[in-house]
């Protein structure tokens, strides 16, 4: 047959309609598949055998085309029919009319998708791909120290901290915060790619020289996109001097890239933190340590910086700035570990007060103020209110854009958490620690591909970030019920890094961590204890009320008993010490029904849930009706768990209470059978804002 005739034949026997048509519906086919599965929590591999079978039924379609034709009598071989035989054909209007339906289905479904992007997918890293890149966007990235004594790197810091700092405070240019800046080199050799990276068209770099009391800066702007030179500036002057300095290169850069700056705004380049060039010293050691304190959350690094802060501001009492960053260290440090008393949180509150009282407007003192309401006293709206100021006068912060989409959250506004959380990103693209968030908020919101998504990106940042790795096992256990996947991922926790337990008022769960966790679903108690040994390095306040959770979930309860002999003294004391401690009284639950103390468990479960409900923290509320659950389950409870869990089920925030964990947790094993609680598998639980 010579190729004429060949494509003459294809065409009689609609070899060509048949592979059009078989295109169009086999991609509408797993366009839907793929759309509607996830929402029924199918497997990820069953969207991919259906997308491997429509493949394959191509060429079959196509053989089956050739071989077979539909005729009045049936369909028949095609060997059958004479050659002069007309075949029937479809009308070009009834094959139009086929095509454009098709495609009309395809163009809704495609659409409705993007609209779904839109709204429910996490915001991108900002690249040349993901958009136009602003013309008036500025990273500053670390100065090179070249001091001879390197204990001088600090000064390099501040200067470029400082910069930054006032670049930050012009609403007409987008600037990236220090947080992602820093990870790069001062002169990085492929600028466009760091360009890309964070979302900027510009770089500024810079090194300083200090000996003594003699300062030398050199400052380049470059378009990064052509990697060609703005403008450069050379400085050289006493320290004392600096301020000028770091005014004339802000406003230097501001007209390079034709910023337009309010008189408020220009005020705002031009101040002077402190009168005194030693106090200012002083300070930029302190940033400099506390910055150290915000990546170790060592005790140590907090009161060094603590330290400096305190010597700046005796030699310059008015030192607004030093009173203010004062505080946010010493509310970090209350939040991340060295919790603080109403009594204690006092002094730090008049501090706050005193440098807004120096500096009203002074953006760090407002976003200090708030996190004073937020951390110390979770006065939420309080909190908002002046983390909206710092914005108003500084509107590249991205640190109060961050505040507040942390405090959305505890309210419940889960809408608003995810718009200021993905602003901050915008302005802070490389901080591991906010993607890290990001995952959390969508864990809470059982949105597992957003969370997981987000848990990656920021590993790629910091492969040992623990809390992206928590919320990929998250993402396993409570969204997939993959228990070898949680596995896996645990495999990837370095081994320096110890995976202590979660907040203990997140029950059971909280109270053991993931590692044992992990080791129960898969089986192995001993394992799971061997993660609270004597010499595992957990503090013993932790270790015991642990213990106590592990051999109650393996229904040992002599074993049981005889830690909760143990930890009973422990946790008591430090309830005397903290009455409304949330993990203080999680533990003490489990401690009490491991002493068979049932009544007294229930009690102080239902303390945590009437301290901090859903309705007062959208965020930690459900954890402790998790706890309360759990502990009805584990005395014997069943209608009380269950209808605990349904509205758990109904809400955000309580990731922990999703299908998977319920199906696979032995927490639950006590009501397991229940036929209410087999009910609850086949509920439609909340997913989203």
């Amino acid at each position: 047959m010579n190729p004429g005739n060949f494509l003459a034949e294809l065409k009689r026997r609609n070899v060509y309609k048949v592979a059009v048509g078989y295109g169009v519906v086999g991609w509408l086919v797993v366009q839907v598949a793929t759309s509607v599965l996830p929402t029924f929590h199918a497997p990820d591999w069953a969207a991919q055998t259906l997308i491997v079978l429509v493949l394959l039924g191509f060429p079959v379609a196509l053989i089956i085309a050739w071989a077979f034709e539909m005729t009045p009598e049936g369909m028949k071989r095609t060997e059958n029919i004479s050659p002069d035989q007309p075949l029937p054909q479809w009308s070009r209007r009834k094959f139009a009319a086929v095509f454009a339906t098709l495609a009309l289905v395809a163009a809704g479904l495609l659409g409705w998708q993007l609209l779904r992007t839109k709204i429910l997918a996490p915001p991108n890293e900002p690249t040349a791909a993901s958009g136009p890149i602003p013309e008036k966007s500025i990273a500053v990235l670390p100065f090179e120290n070249l001091s001879s004594d390197k204990e001088n790197a600090y000064f390099a810091d501040g200067i470029q901290d400082e910069i930054l700092t006032r670049l930050a405070t012009i609403a007409d240019l987008k600037v990236i915060s220090r947080t992602s800046t820093t990870r790069y080199k001062s002169k990085p050799e492929d600028l466009k790619t760091v360009s890309q990276q964070l979302g900027v068209s510009n770089i500024l770099e810079g090194s300083v020289q200090k000996a003594g009391d003699k300062v030398r800066v050199n400052v380049q702007l470059i378009d990064a996109r052509s990697d060609s030179h703005l403008w450069a500036k050379s400085y050289d002057g006493e320290a004392k001097d600096i301020f000028a300095l770091e005014t004339e290169v802000s406003q230097q850069v501001a007209d390079a890239l034709r910023a337009r700056l309010s008189p408020a705004e220009t005020q705002r380049l031009a101040d002077a933190p402190t009168k005194s060039a030693e106090a200012y010293d002083l300070f930029l050691k302190g940033e400099f340590e506390a910055r150290a304190a915000e990546a170790s959350l060592e005790s140590g690094d907090f009161e060094r910086a603590e330290i400096f802060y305190r010597q700046a501001l005796e030699l310059d009492q008015n030192f607004a700035l030093a009173h203010a960053r004062r505080v946010m260290n010493a509310m970090q440090r209350h939040w991340y570990g060295d919790h603080l008393t109403d009594v204690q949180l006092q002094p730090i509150q008049d501090e706050a007060d005193r440098a807004l009282q120096l500096a009203p407007n002074l953006p760090e003192a407002h976003t200090a103020r708030g996190v004073v309401y937020y951390f110390g006293h979770r006065q939420y709206e309080e909190a908002l209110a002046e983390f909206h100021v710092a914005i108003r006068l500084q509107p590249n912060n991205a640190r109060a854009f961050e505040f507040s989409s942390y405090v959305h959250r505890r309210l419940g506004r889960w809408k608003d958490s995810i718009a200021d959380l993905a602003t901050s990103l915008q302005q802070d693209p490389r901080n591991f620690i906010l993607l890290g968030e990001a995952a959390v908020t969508y864990t809470c919101l059982r949105m597992w591909k957003e969370a997981q998504d987000f848990a990656q990106r920021a590993l790629a940042i910091n492969p040992r970030d623990i809390t992206s790795l928590s919320e990929l096992m998250a993402v396993a256990i409570s969204g997939k019920g993959d228990v070898g996947e949680a596995s896996r991922v645990l495999t990837t926790v370095p081994p320096d890094k110890t995976l202590l337990p979660d907040f203990a008022h997140a029950g059971a769960q909280g109270i053991i961590g993931y590692r044992a966790l992990i080791a129960l679903l898969q089986h192995d108690p001993n394992a799971a204890l061997r993660a609270f040994s004597d010499d595992s390095g957990i503090d013993e306040r932790r270790r015991y009320p642990a213990r106590v959770v592990i051999l109650l979930l393996v229904n040992d309860k002599a074993g049981a008993h005889r830690e909760a002999d143990k930890a009973l003294s422990l946790v008591e004391a430090k309830l005397r010490e903290r009455p409304d401690d949330l993990d203080a009284i999680a533990q003490a639950s489990w401690v009490y029904l491991g002493l068979d103390r049932d009544a007294d468990a229930i009690a102080m479960a239902k303390r945590a849930v009437d301290l901090l409900p859903p309705e007062k923290d959208a965020l930690v509320g459900p954890v402790t009706l998790v706890n309360l659950a759990q502990i009805e389950a584990r005395a014997g409870h069943a209608a009380e768990a269950i209808a605990i869990l349904r509205q758990l089920l109904s809400m955000a925030g309580g990731a922990q209470a999703s299908i998977a964990a319920l199906r696979i947790t032995p927490v639950w094993d006590p009501i397991r059978n229940e036929p209410e609680f087999q009910q609850l598998l086949t509920m439609q639980q909340r997913v989203g804002p």
